[in-house]
């Protein structure tokens, strides 16, 4: 088998972030959920942004996040994602390209708009996201690069993608594409909501086709409909390995083999929550792509996770690489 050219292949929602720092009262007075990932549509897109105050715009999503902390750590990525050929879309291909990460998605030329989501941040930190989809619903089979998804160490799957039926084909298919050429496959479960929607169906991709899961305690807790102890038992029968987060706890990462427990890095001050999953991820991917232990992964995880809490933005606003 030839070296990957890529550590991480990220394949998830596009999405530009809009991050504004608001009280609780702002998400009382707008009907907002606190603390939850909520998707709506371009009315109420247009109405809340109408409300928000002004704020930061840069490119987000999932698995894009992770894969800018691949690159930050100065590993090599790739990313899949679909944006409309619009203003936002060209926003986003520029901010994730000038990262230095492989994007060579074609855009949509018709249909819903580039995806945003609006990120309303509370005092203490904690972010509450509304999000329209737009132009991400439209990713399909066709656009799963088989020689980039070849040439990846891992492919990793973002759950928040995981609604439309073709999305979910796409990640079959790449799976299907990944395995073949003796690559791995990752994927995290995103939010308790989108384990809620699709439990039988992750539950499936999980046992089936995944080698590294990641999850937060309530989301492997959901997706077992049991406790955290007790959904880590039954995980590690299911892949080769999870790394279950649980904020200032740290996190456990779990394996037929050992049970491996991480601890958070110390964060002075928690400025914004947004993110610190996806760059858990990213720190753990980049450290077992680069054939770093489990234990090792973690902790690079748990530096770029604290890293990203301590300013605003998912996206890192200095070199990991000095970091670790």
């Amino acid at each position: 088998m030839t070296a990957p050219r890529f550590d991480v292949l990220g394949i998830g929602n596009a999405i530009v972030d809009v991050i504004v720092q608001i009280d609780d009262d702002f998400l009382a007075a707008n009907q907002v959920t606190r603390g939850a990932m909520t998707l709506i549509d371009d009315e109420r897109a247009e109405q809340l942004y109408a409300a928000m105050p002004a704020g930061l715009e840069m490119s987000g999503g999932c698995a894009g996040n992770t894969v800018a902390g691949v690159a930050s750590l100065g590993g090599k990525a790739a990313y899949i994602g679909k944006v409309r050929n619009d203003q936002l879309g060209s926003v986003f291909t520029h901010d994730i390209r000038a990262g230095g990460i492989e994007f060579t998605t074609s855009p949509a030329m018709m249909g819903p708009p580039t995806a945003r989501c609006l990120i309303l941040v509370t005092p203490d930190g904690e972010r509450s996201m509304s999000t329209f989809l737009g132009a991400c619903t439209t990713l399909s089979p066709d656009d799963i690069d088989a020689e980039i998804v070849s040439a990846s160490a891992v492919t990793y799957l973002e759950g928040y993608l995981f609604d439309p039926p073709a999305a979910q084909q796409a990640f079959y298919e790449a799976a299907r594409i990944a395995h073949a050429a003796g690559r791995k496959v990752a994927l995290t479960l995103s939010d308790s909501f989108c384990v809620d929607r699709h439990r039988a169906a992750f539950r499936d991709l999980v046992e089936g086709h995944v080698d590294i899961l990641f999850a937060n305690e309530h989301e492997i807790a959901s997706l077992y409909e049991t406790s955290f102890d007790e959904a880590a038992a039954i995980v590690k029968t299911k892949c080769d390995l999870a790394a279950l987060t649980r904020g200032a706890k740290g996190s456990l990462i779990v394996s037929p083999a050992e049970n491996v427990v991480v601890p958070a890095a110390p964060v002075t001050k928690v400025v914004d929550t947004t993110g610190a999953g996806d760059l858990y991820a990213a720190g753990f991917l980049y450290g077992w792509a680069t054939g770093r232990s489990p234990a090792e992964s973690g902790r690079i995880g748990s530096i770029a996770a604290g890293t990203i809490i301590a300013q605003v933005g998912a996206r890192p606003q200095r070199r990991l690489s000095d970091l670790i």
